[in-house]
């Protein structure tokens, strides 16, 4: 055992959203003027005509119902296809600090602690909006935290990477507690004008307070048991969006600049793996994958939640054993598990065991053995 329990977890949800139709509604009226624009070099077959999509297409693909987004009007103008989101002065806070701190607040009102309590901030996403000052430091100085703060990137793993940042500085005796916080505007990385992906992300904001056990005030605490990280190189899942773009400005505008994946080759990659590591990580602690109560997977895709639960257990898997809240909130990258965590884990007992896991791109993976105490 570990000596670090998660205490408290928050969760930011923006007020508006967008369902499958709407977004579908959208997308194909942008694809019938591209094809109209274009119906001459569409004839001689210079130019692809592009095809229209579904709600039903979306669903059956992904799971996916409808998102949380932070701007609604302009993902569902057919003229724009992107989030409109102003920009702020530097005397503002930034949207993803502004999201970071109410998550965060109901975080530490959950560990029954003040953000004067923590020691350190780190703030684990896939989609920071600047290199620098960190997204991390504006939030310890908005929460007026002392200590210390940083961000870290490892896509859709940035959380449970996050996580075992956090039981280590906890561990090694650099920190009491710490609160790891994910804001995440996928949207604003979403080519809105691809079939095949313009559905798979929304916004949201999850926050999680560790502290080492003998200074937990809070009740009903989940104690880490352990943890293990992976990566391996991959090409399937990229963004080449960065500040070296400026240097090669015929490459500005073009679809790499945005998030892009082939999808089929991730899913047959990445499933085999994080069920591996999963297995692997249970045997390792001498836990039989039947005694895990519930799996928080990452809530990308349910088609692969669903087979790596079932690889890890060997049957179907129930939705109380492997929960999916994806459909109402699409692939939130890194805050998807712990979204899965915040919102299906108030039933389970004491002793309950729990495996928090994350995967995604780099590749990049995270697995958290969790068990619930009081």
């Amino acid at each position: 055992m570990s000596g670090v329990v998660i205490s408290g977890t928050g969760l930011f949800t923006p007020s508006e959203s967008v369902s499958n139709e709407e977004l579908v509604d959208a997308f194909n009226s942008y694809v019938r003027k591209f094809n109209s624009d274009n119906s001459a070099d569409i004839e001689a077959g210079k130019v692809e005509a592009l095809t229209e999509s579904s709600a039903e297409f979306i669903e059956k693909a992904s799971g996916i119902k409808s998102r949380y987004v932070m701007n609604k009007s302009g993902i569902i103008d057919p003229e724009t296809l992107c989030p409109r989101l102003p920009t702020r002065s530097n005397d503002e806070p930034s949207i993803l600090a502004e999201m970071s701190v109410i998550a965060a607040k109901q975080a530490l009102d959950q560990a029954g602690i003040e953000a004067k309590d923590i020691d350190a901030v780190l703030v684990a996403c896939s989609n920071l909006e600047r290199p620098y000052p960190a997204i991390a430091v504006e939030v310890q100085n908005l929460l007026e935290i002392d200590g210390f703060g940083f961000d870290m990137n490892v896509a859709c793993s940035s959380a449970t990477f996050g996580i075992q940042t956090a039981h280590d500085f906890i561990r090694s005796g650099s920190a009491k507690r710490v609160l790891m916080v994910n804001p995440e505007i996928c949207t604003g990385h979403l080519n809105f004008r691809d079939r095949d992906s313009h559905f798979i992300f929304g916004d949201v904001c999850t926050a999680v307070v560790l502290e080492h056990k003998d200074v937990a005030v809070a009740k009903d605490n989940f104690e880490l048991l352990g943890t293990r990280l992976m990566t391996k190189f991959s090409n399937n899942i990229r963004n080449n969006y960065g500040f070296l773009n400026r240097t090669s400005p015929e490459g500005v505008g073009a679809k790499d600049k945005l998030f892009v994946q082939e999808g089929r080759k991730v899913f047959r990659e990445v499933v085999p793996m994080v069920a591996e590591m999963i297995s692997d990580h249970l045997a390792q602690n001498e836990i039989k994958a039947q005694d895990v109560k519930r799996f928080w997977l990452h809530q990308a895709n349910k088609g692969m939640n669903d087979l790596i639960a079932k690889k890890v257990l060997g049957f179907e898997p129930s939705l109380e054993q492997n929960p999916i809240v994806l459909d109402r909130y699409a692939n939130t990258s890194s805050a998807g598990s712990i979204i899965a965590f915040h919102s299906h884990k108030e039933d389970l007992e004491t002793g309950d065991l729990g495996v928090i896991c994350s995967f995604g791109a780099g590749y990049s993976a995270g697995s958290i053995i969790v068990r619930k105490c009081n």
